[in-house]
C-alpha cells in the first residue's frame, strides 16, 4: 500500500480498545513505548560508556516522572484557558497535553540533584540520555496523530491528512487535509537519535558534543515546525513560544559546545 495513499485516507481514532470500563487509547500505548525502548536504548550506550545499567534504570525512572510531570504543568500553562475552565481535564493525560519542552525541563530537575547526591558525572550520564530522549521523541509523536492535535496548516499535498471537524481550529473548520507536523518532526528525530547513538558509541567523542548536537537539532526542528503549525500558543513580539524555548535550546546546545573552559560535573 502506498503510505502517502494510506496518510491521506486513514483517519486514526484516539481509542486503541476498552476492557470493560476501561477504555485504552494509543496515546497512552505509544508513550508507555516511547519510554520503554528509550530507557533500552539508555541502557545500551550506557554499556559502550562504562556507565553501569543499573545507574541508567535508577535515574531514568526519576527522570521519566519528573518529565511528565514537568509535562503537564508547562502544557497548563500554555493552556491556562481551557483548564482553568475544565479542571479535571488535568488529570486525564490519556487525552494528550505533554509538552515536550516541559519534560526536558521537568526530567532535568530530577536528575541533576539525583547525580549530584550519588556522585555521578552529569555530563556522562546526560550524554546517554539524548540519544534515548531524541527517540522517545520521535516516537511519542505519533501519539499526536492519533489524538488529531498539533497538526499543520491545511495542504492539498499527496501526503496530507484528514483531521475530523471536531479537532480543528474554529479558522480552518472549512478544510479537511493539514499537514502531519507531527511525521515532519518524527523523521526528523529518528534521525538525529541515529546519529546521536552513532557519535554516543564512541568513546573518544565528547559528552558535551552529544548533548550539544541533541539541543541545537531538536531545537533547530521544533523551531522550523512551528511555522506551519496552526495551534494557539502565546506570541511574544511575533514569535511563538514554543520557537522562544526552541531558540533557548539552540543557544544553550552552541555554548554546551565551544564553551570548554567548565566540565558539566559535580
Amino acid at each position: 500500500m502506498n503510505i502517502f495513499y494510506w496518510l491521506h485516507n486513514y483517519t486514526p481514532q484516539a481509542l486503541a480498545f476498552n476492557l470493560g470500563v476501561l477504555n485504552i487509547y494509543w496515546y497512552g500505548i505509544i508513550m508507555a513505548v516511547a519510554i520503554l525502548l528509550s530507557v533500552l536504548l539508555a541502557i545500551r550506550i550506557a554499556r559502550f560508556r562504562n556507565v553501569e545499567a543499573k545507574k541508567i534504570i535508577d535515574l531514568a525512572t526519576g527522570a521519566i516522572i519528573g518529565g511528565i510531570i514537568g509535562a503537564r504543568i508547562y502544557e497548563i500553562f500554555l493552556e491556562f484557558d481551557y483548564y482553568s475552565n475544565s479542571p479535571l481535564e488535568i488529570l486525564k493525560i490519556w487525552h494528550g497535553g505533554l509538552a515536550i519542552h516541559g519534560a526536558i525541563i521537568g526530567a532535568v530537575l530530577v536528575l541533576i540533584p539525583a547525580i549530584r547526591y550519588l556522585k555521578y558525572n552529569l555530563e556522562d550520564i546526560l550524554a546517554i540520555f539524548a540519544p534515548a530522549l531524541a527517540l522517545g521523541q520521535a516516537i511519542g509523536r505519533f501519539g499526536n496523530w492519533f489524538n488529531q492535535e498539533l497538526y499543520g496548516a491545511p495542504t492539498n499535498l499527496a501526503f496530507s491528512i484528514p483531521i475530523d471537524i471536531v479537532h480543528r481550529s474554529f479558522y480552518y473548520i472549512n478544510y479537511n487535509y493539514f499537514h502531519p507536523t507531527f511525521l515532519y518532526e518524527s523523521l526528523g528525530l529518528f534521525v538525529l537519535a541515529a546519529f546521536l547513538y552513532y557519535l554516543a558509541k564512541r568513546q573518544q567523542c565528547a559528552c558535551r558534543l552529544i548533548i550539544g548536537i541533541y539541543l541545537i537539532g531538536a531545537g533547530l526542528l521544533r523551531f522550523v515546525l512551528e511555522f506551519i503549525k496552526i495551534d494557539e500558543t502565546i506570541i511574544i513580539y511575533g514569535i511563538r513560544w514554543p520557537q522562544i524555548f526552541s531558540l533557548l535550546m539552540i543557544i544553550g546546545g552552541l555554548i554546551i559546545i565551544f564553551y570548554k573552559k567548565r566540565r558539566l560535573s559535580y
